[in-house]
């Protein structure tokens, strides 16, 4: 069985899977399953405040997920795949504990192979937290990543440039981080409009 397939069997059981995004090392699970959604939390010891990331293969998965305006299409359009985070208000689909009580949800679709093929084959979004200790130094090789975890993916050493996170509902940038001058031009766009 490929390392893909193991990852799905792992994830369906509501365990952990690190694998590899075009940034870091993400800690994957089921991000409709709230057991799944809690063994992340615990696993990184990351307070319950603090909302969690989902990773998603495509704008249709992202939709379903979350309200996309059109200013958010036009971004999602423009920049998506690649190492961005969008947040977006919530669909009451997705477990509350993601949102951190926001009612907000960040997206991605990593520009990654691996990770978008794990995702296409568990048919589902996968939290897209970094594969560390809450607060801890990105994981960009696998000799970073600390914590507990199920079934590990490698894939080298990444770029290790976080992701721009982006609030599309607000228009602001939350964190720069790779390609964050792209984004800041967009969102000034965006506001002149």
């Amino acid at each position: 069985m490929d390392r893909i397939q193991e990852a799905v069997k792992v994830l369906h059981r509501d365990g952990l899977v690190v694998y590899p995004t075009d940034t870091i090392y993400g800690l994957g699970a089921d991000a409709l399953s709230d057991e799944a959604v809690m063994e992340v939390y615990e696993a990184k010891h990351r307070p319950l405040a603090k909302p969690i990331s989902i990773a998603v293969s495509d704008r249709d998965m992202l939709a379903a997920l979350a309200v996309v305006t059109p200013v958010a299409e036009q971004f999602i359009e423009q920049f998506l795949p690649g190492p961005f985070t969008v947040v977006l208000k919530a669909k009451k689909i997705l477990p509350e504990v993601l949102t951190g009580g926001t009612g907000m949800i960040g997206l991605r679709i990593p520009a990654h192979p691996i990770a978008l093929e794990l995702i296409r084959e568990f048919d589902g979004p996968i939290t897209a937290t970094s594969a560390n200790l809450s607060g801890g130094k990105d994981p960009v090789t696998i000799n970073d990543v600390h914590v507990r975890y199920d079934l590990l993916i490698d894939a080298g050493r990444l770029t290790g440039l976080p992701s721009t996170v982006v609030d599309l509902v607000d228009m602001r940038m939350i964190r720069p981080g790779e390609k964050a001058a792209e984004a800041a031009a967009f969102l000034r766009g965006a506001r002149c409009d």
